[in-house]
């Protein structure tokens, strides 16, 4: 397995945002300095969203030509937008655009597209199965019934392929058996 890097397109360009808009609201409303100003807001924010969409196209494209069956899980990405704390890397990392854009792509190419609940998938351990409750600032799965330490987000997607294998009648060939260090 293999993770993808956080994008970070708007965290990348917010200095520039905040300069542009900080020049912005000292214009006089009306004025002509004041609509240049407005534009070049505008552009940044054009030159943020076009990165993003660039970036779930190309990933989006990877996975579909990379496998066969794909799996995502069915978040709901506007209520996690409500929390103040991860509204702005949510937003940032367009998981909505990537969903979308698999989707349809996997469709197109005859790909098997699924979406899974989410409920429990980094709670679980991907190798017994237990319920081992974290909080999110815990990054590392340990298991205390079958040894199992692993990076949180990997044994989630352990998790999340199994279900979606489950959802179609299929399983999974081995659980993975990763040890500490690999």
């Amino acid at each position: 397995m293999e993770t993808i890097a956080k994008p970070r397109f708007f965290r990348g360009d917010e200095r520039d945002l905040k300069r542009a808009q900080r020049r912005l609201s000292e214009q006089p409303k009306g004025t002509p300095e004041r609509t240049k100003r407005r534009k070049v807001v505008a552009r940044i924010h054009e030159r943020i969203a076009n990165r993003r969409k660039n970036f779930a196209h190309q990933e989006s494209r990877k996975l579909v030509n990379r496998f066969g069956v794909i799996v995502f899980e069915n978040l709901a990405i506007t209520r996690m937008l409500k929390n103040h704390c991860l509204a702005k890397s949510i937003a940032d990392a367009a998981w909505n655009q990537l969903a979308t854009y698999t989707r349809y792509k996997a469709e197109d190419a005859g790909r098997t597209y699924i979406e899974v609940d989410p409920r429990g998938t980094s709670q679980c351990c991907s190798r017994c199965g237990a319920v081992v409750k974290k909080s999110l600032s815990v990054c590392v799965h340990q298991c205390p019934y079958c040894g199992l330490e692993m990076d949180r987000d990997l044994n989630a997607a352990y998790n999340i392929l199994r279900l979606g294998l489950q959802s179609q009648g299929l399983r999974l060939q081995e659980a993975p058996r990763l040890e500490p260090g690999e």
